[in-house]
């Protein structure tokens, strides 16, 4: 019996962290950067920021690549319901650590999955799955080595869990922990198979 072909996966990502987890899975997929301003539109709250942005990148890298899969994530942290961003240099790191230590600082990481074999007003699954963390209250010295060991610039809350930065934590709140890395996989596997696509087969 003639095996159905898998259809193209698509992350729709430039992040490095993002790839790696998809790797993971063991399907073949491509990345490719969606090049959408992802700035938050006046008025808009977090969790409307991570769910309309993980949906345009998805739906842009779709409309180049008529018939894929596409994978559209975005994460956005916020302390008290203020947004906080990706801090760029040592300083801002540094200041959000403090602002942050012995606090509980909500990651929303939403997740679009675009079928491009559907049409338009069906394709869109998505999904915003929570992480709430509490970091541990640790002094100014410490804080300032970690930065200086792992260099967080880009990471929304200046912490790479995955890495160094799982000992400034104290607690993770979640049901899918891979969220926190950027790429909720427990989410994304239900909706890969509702999309039809196979795991554990051997054209992995």
């Amino acid at each position: 019996m003639q095996q159905t072909a898998l259809p193209r996966l698509i992350l729709a990502s430039s992040s490095a962290y993002r790839r790696e987890l998809l790797k993971r899975l063991h399907l073949p997929f491509e990345a490719i950067s969606p090049d959408i301003d992802e700035s938050p539109l006046p008025g808009e709250t977090p969790e409307a920021t991570a769910l309309r942005l993980a949906r345009e990148k998805a739906a842009a890298v779709a409309r180049k690549h008529p018939g894929a899969l596409v994978i559209g994530s975005d994460q956005v942290a916020t302390l008290d319901g203020a947004q906080i961003g990706k801090p760029g240099d040592h300083a801002r790191a540094l200041a959000q650590l403090q602002t942050m230590r012995g606090r509980r600082v909500v990651f929303h990481t939403a997740l679009c999955l675009w079928d491009g074999r559907l049409p338009e007003k069906d394709a869109a699954q998505i999904e915003n799955v929570q992480v709430a963390v509490t970091f541990r209250d640790l002094p100014d010295a410490e804080l300032d080595a970690y930065l200086r060991i792992e260099q967080p610039y880009d990471c929304a809350g200046s912490a790479k869990n995955e890495g160094l930065g799982i000992a400034l934590l104290e607690r993770i709140d979640s049901h899918d922990p891979t969220a926190l890395t950027g790429l909720p996989l427990i989410a994304l596997t239900g909706m890969l198979r509702r999309a039809g696509m196979p795991f554990f087969t051997s054209q992995q």
